[in-house]
């Protein structure tokens, strides 16, 4: 169908609440880059990079779902990297849709929740109000901080950095995805006892520290290729595309 990117976007917006959730402006959450309109093969990513959507043109991708768009420095020239990712993604007949805060509170599709759920972290429930919404989950953990983190590496398959004592328990765990580490203060004032983000400044850690509250840091990255995976098979089903996800890791 030629006006198929029309239909999923349409079902994408409403599904994520787009023009309801509230965001950084430089977010600009929804279609990003347009195209023919054919969709024939999805590809999902994290972050869309020039390198990003060179491969999904080379998977034969013709719609690209991402958590983090194109437009995260502002505006910038039509020149040098820039230039040759919006050059490759049209001449590759590639559309690119942006899901960034709407993907991560969704409350079955979201990082959050997924990740969580992933991990074992039990009676979930919303936490940290932000611009009118709840931007995070807390829920229960049984056991240690060590086996906690044990279980984060596991899903992860990468190592985490810890802030903490591995024996003490983990208690009452709170789980903000990406960089939501800057918020170690409010975390600790909403009752948290262990904060599972993906990374923070310097200053976090020293703050949690001094506010003996236990933090893991998964990596933005690591933390952040649930929702776009989850949002991609998603589409596959309702719209019968083949789909993939294109692990490009910072590291970070």
């Amino acid at each position: 169908m030629a006006d198929l990117l029309s239909d999923i976007v349409s079902y994408l917006d409403t599904e994520l609440r787009v023009a309801e959730v509230p965001d950084y402006p430089g977010a600009v959450n929804g279609l990003q880059l347009a195209s023919s309109g054919k969709v024939t093969r999805v590809a999902a990513a994290v972050d869309a990079t020039l390198p990003v959507v060179t491969k999904a043109v080379e998977a034969g991708a013709d719609l690209l779902v991402v958590h983090h768009g194109m437009f995260w420095n502002g505006v910038n020239p039509v020149t040098g990297a820039h230039f040759k990712k919006l050059k490759t993604a049209m001449e590759g007949g590639l559309a690119i849709y942006s899901a960034h805060i709407p993907l991560d509170v969704h409350p079955l599709l979201g990082n959050n929740v997924l990740l969580a759920e992933a991990v074992g972290v039990t009676d979930l429930r919303p936490f940290f109000t932000w611009k009118g919404i709840e931007l995070g989950l807390k829920g229960e953990w049984e056991g240690d901080l060590a086996s906690l983190i044990a279980a984060v590496e596991g899903v992860l398959g990468s190592g985490v950095h810890v802030r903490g004592e591995p024996g003490d328990a983990a208690g009452k765990v709170g789980i903000i995805t990406g960089g939501a580490g800057s918020e170690v203060k409010a975390v600790a004032a909403a009752g948290v006892d262990t904060f599972l983000t993906g990374e923070g400044p310097h200053w976090s850690f020293t703050s949690a520290e001094e506010l003996d509250l236990k933090v893991i840091y998964g990596g933005h990255y690591a933390t952040e290729t649930f929702g776009v995976r989850a949002l991609a098979e998603r589409l596959g089903q309702e719209f019968g595309l083949p789909w993939s996800f294109l692990d490009h890791p910072s590291g970070l």
